[in-house]
């Protein structure tokens, strides 16, 4: 049943609850009813009590540019890069393909995370949203909505088969049997390419260099390469790669000790608590680093943030 017509549902059910306890509350029960089916079908209303697909909804680069500053540490690249591409994308009214992004990294750097946030800020029911979807089964989604996000988590463990099976829904396709995807937005998650970008890091740190000097073209390229060529990429010889439908592939680099710190910091925050630097000093001392001489980045970046603040 659509959405709007469950909202008509519940106001009969409790129209008929209250028949049985009061003549007041009864009047005012059908009296809603009365307002919400003459008035169902105007959009303002409607999307009161349904979600709606907002096409027109205008994206707010400010405010995503705001969050990634304020909840995204050590991703200098990542932030940039996504900014870019979502902005650039949004303001194209007519684009030629879906905006494809592939997210790399080891666990922990905040690849979902930043898919979390992205999702919504293009809608606002973010990943509860029935636009952004974890799925294969697309052609439904973006029929009812052209501006759908598909988050496709894992990809390194997918087949290759299953990816190439996406394929024609992200090429430069007018319509796919009779549905346009231009508008839609696909991000791949994936933790394949994450010891390439670690040892470019880490070349780049050895040489005495700040990571926030690094640069995409430093990384891109032989991230795509290497990826292409990976067995265990889940997009080895994919064909997404071979004809460049993947319009940016972002590294996500791994987490220092600062970065992990500031991780903690904004845990505090998210459960009321004030920050307590001996608290962060001792959950970080706990985590591992490596390589095993320095001891520079998180093995695991932030994701055991939570369970060892729990602990604390």
């Amino acid at each position: 049943m659509p959405s709007a017509g469950r909202a008509v549902l519940r106001l009969l059910l409790a129209a008929h609850a209250a028949a049985a306890l009061e003549p007041v509350s009864t009047s005012l029960a059908f009296g809603a009813l009365s307002l919400l089916t003459g008035y169902l079908y105007h959009k303002q209303l409607h999307c009161h009590f349904a979600e709606c697909c907002l096409d027109e909804r205008p994206f707010n680069a400010s405010a995503l540019k705001l969050e990634l500053e304020e909840k995204l540490f050590g991703q200098h690249l990542a932030s940039e890069v996504i900014l870019k591409a979502l902005t650039g994308f949004k303001n194209n009214k007519n684009p030629k393909k879906p905006l494809t992004l592939s997210l790399h990294g080891w666990a922990g750097t905040g690849k979902n995370f930043v898919s979390q946030i992205v999702a919504q800020n293009l809608h606002p029911s973010g990943l509860k949203s029935n636009f952004d979807q974890l799925q294969k089964w697309i052609q439904g989604n973006v029929s009812a909505c052209a501006s759908s996000v598909f988050i496709f988590d894992e990809m390194d463990k997918m087949h290759p088969g299953v990816i190439d099976a996406i394929k024609p829904f992200l090429d430069y396709y007018e319509q796919v049997d009779g549905v346009s995807y231009r508008k839609a937005i696909f991000i791949f998650l994936s933790n394949a390419g994450g010891d390439l970008i670690t040892k470019a890091t880490l070349d780049y740190w050895r040489a005495g260099s700040m990571r926030e000097e690094l640069q995409l073209k430093d990384l891109e390229s032989a991230l795509s390469v290497g990826v292409f060529n990976n067995k265990h990429s889940g997009l080895w010889r994919s064909g997404l790669i071979d004809r460049n439908l993947i319009d940016y592939f972002v590294p996500f680099l791994p987490l220092e000790h600062r970065h992990v710190k500031m991780c903690v910091r904004a845990e505090m925050r998210a459960r009321g608590a004030a920050v307590d630097e001996d608290v962060v000093a001792r959950v970080v001392e706990e985590m591992t680093f490596f390589p095993k001489g320095e001891k520079i980045y998180s093995d695991k970046g932030c994701k055991t943030v939570q369970s060892r603040l729990d602990f604390h």
